[in-house]
């Protein structure tokens, strides 16, 4: 079974998907951290955002594992690397790339097969897994949104404003919506799920009353 989690940044989408897997028995598939890993080693190669073919063909090359709580990039633990600020800025150019996507794509179609799966991204239930059982598009309010990355900025020491963070989140909401490959977008069939005013363990205690009424 294939349960795909879609929504804007900041919406809770990882940590959730990650604690429903875990209450099921199923594995966890952080495609988001995919994208993230291919923008670092484009970052640390020096990489010239203008080449794209270069950059798909970098991508192919990556060996990016997804373990419980870590992300390896070329063997070496990329988890806490992936989330900096400067990371995140540069991600767009990654998802943004069609070439990429493909590669991308392939891989996480292949890391499913056969396997109980919890999926989250932006174009999950649309794109990757389109026939997936069990779609959820999980969302929250911009203000919310923000004020969760600032907590995850500061836990990771990283000195930031809330307008600061905002504007950062807007602007990548905007190009997320915008894409011309793979945009953000609700499946017809996905359940909305609105977290604002829900603790992290309630949002997972409904998400996985949908799946299991699914099964």
């Amino acid at each position: 079974m294939i349960v795909t989690i879609d929504g804007p940044a900041g919406a809770g989408k990882s940590t959730a998907a990650r604690q429903l897997a875990e209450r099921l028995g199923f594995e966890f598939l952080d495609t988001g951290a995919m994208y993230r890993a291919v923008a670092l080693a484009a970052l640390q190669q020096g990489h010239d955002w203008q080449q794209a073919d270069r950059l798909a063909a970098l991508a192919a090359g990556l060996d990016i594992q997804l373990e419980p709580g870590r992300v390896l990039l070329d063997g070496e633990d990329v988890t806490t690397a992936i989330r900096s600020r400067e990371v995140t800025a540069a991600t767009h150019y990654v998802a943004d790339n069609a070439a990429v996507r493909e590669v991308l794509i392939e891989k996480q179609r292949a890391e499913a097969t056969g396997k109980n799966v919890v999926t989250e991204g932006r174009d999950q239930g649309t794109i990757v897994f389109p026939d997936a059982e069990c779609k959820i598009f999980l969302t929250a309010t911009a203000s919310e949104r923000a004020r969760r990355r600032l907590a995850d900025l500061e836990r990771a020491g990283t000195t930031a404003s809330l307008d600061e963070v905002l504007a950062e989140q807007n602007l990548r909401d905007e190009r997320d919506a915008q894409r011309a490959c793979g945009p953000l977008r609700q499946a017809d069939d996905a359940l909305v799920v609105v977290t604002d005013d829900a603790t992290a363990t309630e949002v997972v205690d409904q998400l996985e009353a949908i799946v299991r009424q699914k099964m």
